[in-house]
Parts: C-alpha cells; sequence; structure tokens
C-alpha cells in the first residue's frame, strides 16, 4: 500500500499549485478572503471528484501498462515536478506532468499507446484558446446582463462577491471532476484501485495541498499577468471552470492553469492588450513545456534505478 504514497504527494503538489488557479483571481482583487477560497476549494474538490472523477480515470490508466510499482513512480515523478514549480510560485500543468511520467516510463516498460496522446494533445492546446474566446464574450454580454447592478455601487460588491465565490465553486468542481484522475489515474490503471477509490483518496490530497501550500502560485495568477478588478475576476473564473468541466464530459484531463491564464488573457484583451504582461506569460509558457519533459526525465531515471535494484535482487 505504501505505492500509493506517489498518488498522495502528487495530489498535494496539484492542491497546492493548481487551487490558485479557481481563487487567486478573487483573492487577489480582494474580493473573497484566502481562507474562504480554500475551504470553499477543498470541499468542491472532493465533491467534483466524486461526482465525475470516474470519466477521465481510463485516458491516464491506458496510456502505458501499469503495474503497481510503475504507478508509483509516475505519480511520485509527476509529484516532484509539480512540487518544484509550486515552489517557484509557477502555474504548471498536472496534465502535462502525469503523462510525461507515463510515458517516460512507456518507453523502459512497453511502447506506450500514443493513439489517445493525439486526443490529448489537441485538448491541451484548445484549452487555453477555448478559454481566452469564452472569455471574450462573456465579458460583454454578462455586463450587459448586470448592468444596471455593476452600475449600482450599493449592490455592486454583493453581486461581484456572489457571483466570484459561485464561478470559484464551479471552478474547483471542474477541479476535481477532470483533475483527480491525474492524480490516481494509474492506480485505477494498475488494478490497485478502483475508480472510486482513486476519486476519493485523489481529491483528499488534492485538498491537503490546497489548505498547506497554496498562496504562492495565486500571487502569480492574480497579479501578475494582468491586475483584475472582481468582475474581470469572476468572467476569467467562470471561463476557465466551463472549459475545464467541458473537457471532462470529453474524458480527457486538462491542466486548470491553461485554462485560468487563458481566461485571464481574454479578459485583459478586452480591456487592453497592453494590460497583460507579456514577460509572466512567458514564464509560464517555458514551464507549460518543461513540464512533461521533466517529469518523463525524471520517471525514466528513477524506473532505470528500480530496473538496476531489481535486477541486483537490492529491491
Amino acid at each position: 500500500m505504501w505505492k500509493l504514497l506517489g498518488g498522495v504527494f502528487l495530489g498535494w503538489s496539484l492542491g497546492s499549485n493548481d487551487s490558485a488557479n479557481l481563487f487567486g483571481t478573487g483573492v487577489a482583487a480582494k474580493v473573497v478572503k484566502y481562507r474562504t477560497a480554500v475551504v470553499l476549494i477543498s470541499v468542491f474538490v472532493v465533491v467534483g471528484a466524486l461526482a465525475e472523477g470516474y470519466k477521465n480515470m481510463d485516458t491516464v490508466g491506458a496510456m502505458s501498462k501499469m503495474t503497481p510499482m510503475t504507478a508509483f513512480i509516475a505519480a511520485a515523478s509527476a509529484g516532484i515536478c509539480v512540487a518544484f514549480f509550486s515552489y517557484l510560485s509557477l502555474p504548471v500543468s498536472t496534465s502535462q506532468a502525469i503523462m510525461g511520467s507515463v510515458l517516460g516510463i512507456g518507453l523502459i516498460s512497453g511502447i506506450p499507446d500514443l493513439t489517445k496522446l493525439y486526443k490529448v494533445f489537441l485538448c491541451w492546446i484548445l484549452t487555453p484558446i477555448g478559454s481566452a474566446v469564452l472569455s471574450i464574450v462573456l465579458y460583454p454580454l454578462f455586463a450587459r446582463l448586470f448592468k444596471k447592478i455593476l452600475l449600482d455601487i450599493q449592490y455592486r460588491h454583493i453581486f461581484i462577491k456572489t457571483a466570484l465565490i459561485t464561478a470559484g465553486c464551479y471552478g474547483a468542481y471542474s477541479l476535481g471532476s477532470n483533475n483527480v484522475a491525474n492524480v490516481t489515474g494509474v492506480y485505477v490503471g494498475s488494478g490497485m484501485l478502483t475508480p472510486f477509490q482513486a476519486a476519493l483518496m485523489g481529491s483528499l490530497s488534492i485538498a491537503f495541498g490546497v489548505l498547506t501550500y497554496s498562496r504562492k502560485v495565486m500571487d502569480t495568477i492574480g497579479k501578475k499577468i494582468v491586475e483584475l478588478d472582481g468582475y474581470s475576476a469572476f468572467i476569467a473564473e467562470l471561463s476557465a471552470a466551463a472549459t475545464v468541466h467541458l473537457f471532462t464530459q470529453v474524458g480527457v484531463p486538462v491542466s486548470t492553469s491553461q485554462a485560468i491564464v487563458g481566461g485571464v488573457t481574454g479578459v485583459g484583451i478586452m480591456k487592453s492588450v497592453r494590460t497583460v504582461k507579456k514577460r509572466t506569460l512567458v514564464e509560464i509558457a517555458i514551464g507549460w513545456i518543461s513540464t512533461p519533459l521533466s517529469s518523463g526525465m525524471v520517471a525514466y531515471m528513477l524506473m532505470r534505478l528500480y530496473i538496476t535494484f531489481a535486477e541486483s535482487g537490492l529491491q
């Protein structure tokens, strides 16, 4: 059972990194308190995972043949990389991290199944684009629908706070339903856990990461890409949540980091493209590229070490 610790660590890493994507904009806009945000995220991540987390389990587990040991190596490798980027305050894709690990192991344990990779890769590309487009569409639409409320100072704050909390909770639900497969899908593929057990263990691990180490990446999302007011933060969060939830129905785990960056960028374009901080976007893009490569390399090296120890009788 100790092999499940790799998934627990990856879940913690995911929670510390990706939770910022849900309420980071609202916390940065000082509309939602950080403590309120992390409690709500923790609750709705578990709800989303238990309700729909099973939908993406097969996509992760079927990428390569998994044994309990290779599942542990894949999860631990991805967790190491995501935790490292959390330390650097960079939002990255846990989906890319676990896929990189699975493929890295697959190069040794057997040829990985690349037929599903094309679908996953396409969804990775469409995630930030779709979220940005949705943000651009929703920004003026909601402004017209709620024009009277937004212009009324008395009701504006109440509306914005309620909207941000609602969007953030929806985002947490979407995170749980979509990304819990990244945490424990390899264990379902190896036969160690049932989908329900995987969803429960994975979501609780994510919640623990949210509660203990999520503040740093929130600052990057909320402040370093574009300065957001409450209304803009709501649109960015809603667009990201809807995009991630859509891909849950497709059966592909995608990046909430990419979704929220797309949403925030879309808002920045609507307000003025000059408000988008390109340097931060470049840093995040570098993280996205290096995430699957680094996790794949770590998994490959750990797998090589395991094989060496196994052959020498030291495992």
